[in-house]
């Protein structure tokens, strides 16, 4: 009975493994057409890249000023520079401006060498602050800056408002996307094939802002004889980049 018994086993498993490969070989033959399908989509495919450009007006300013002062001891100058910009920032305050903060506080030994021996004459304090402030009333401040006790206008650069920014670069990805399909459409239509679908895509951008415009206290002081310092913002480009991979 036992010999009987393995072999009846035996039996059932070698009809088991018989029927093994042919569920295999269905299972597989099931699955090529997709796996080959799918391999065709994706080396099928032909890959753009478009570009989009608005330009806005820079209707803001960012300002960088401060006060420099040099004495004969650390206490006398760093006296004089707070007090000084402190009488700057209160009338920066009063004109409403945005932005408003401490841009840097330095206070260093000021040397002199003679017969190769370094000597400490004196000392220099500098407090600078940074704000912003519409462009068509930045000229006026700047005067006004320098008569309450500036003495450095370190530099300024112009932007656009974060609204016309964001409207800008909705218009640039409308026209980077339109560009990516145009140049998709020429290649397809001089090879003979057919766009299909899309099945990637990338988005990407940048705001390039205009290079600042630099200004030094002389120059501010010179035109309060004239009249108020000019200052124009001009444009600020906003750029944005779609690539599509299209499959044909």
């Amino acid at each position: 009975m036992v010999g009987a018994a393995l072999a009846g086993s035996r039996l059932r498993f070698g009809k088991f493994c018989q029927g093994l490969p042919l569920v295999l070989l269905v299972f597989v033959t099931f699955m090529q057409p997709g796996l080959a399908q799918e391999r065709e989509r994706l080396y099928r495919t032909l890959t753009v890249s478009g570009r989009g450009v608005e330009s806005v007006p820079a209707t803001l300013s960012e300002v960088n000023l401060g006060v420099e002062i040099q004495g004969k001891t650390a206490q006398e100058v760093q006296q004089e520079a707070a007090r000084r910009s402190s009488a700057v920032v209160a009338l920066l305050r009063s004109r409403n401006v945005e932005k408003l903060q401490t841009a840097g506080i330095r206070l260093n030994p000021v040397y002199s060498y003679n017969n190769n021996v370094q000597r400490i004459t004196g000392y220099a304090a500098s407090n600078t602050v940074s704000f912003r402030v519409p462009t068509d009333r930045a000229g006026t401040l700047l005067d006004e800056a320098v008569k309450a006790g500036a003495t450095q206008i370190n530099g300024i650069s112009f932007v656009a408002t974060d609204e016309a920014i964001a409207a800008a670069r909705q218009q640039a990805l409308r026209e980077a996307t339109q560009d990516a399909r145009q140049q998709a459409d020429a290649v397809f239509s001089s090879l003979g094939f057919q766009a299909k679908e899309i099945v990637a895509i990338q988005v990407g951008g940048a705001v390039a802002p205009p290079p600042p415009i630099l200004y030094r206290a002389e120059a501010a002081k010179q035109s309060l004889e004239a009249g108020t310092t000019p200052v124009i913002g001009g444009e600020q480009q906003v750029e944005a980049s779609v690539t599509l991979q299209i499959s044909y």
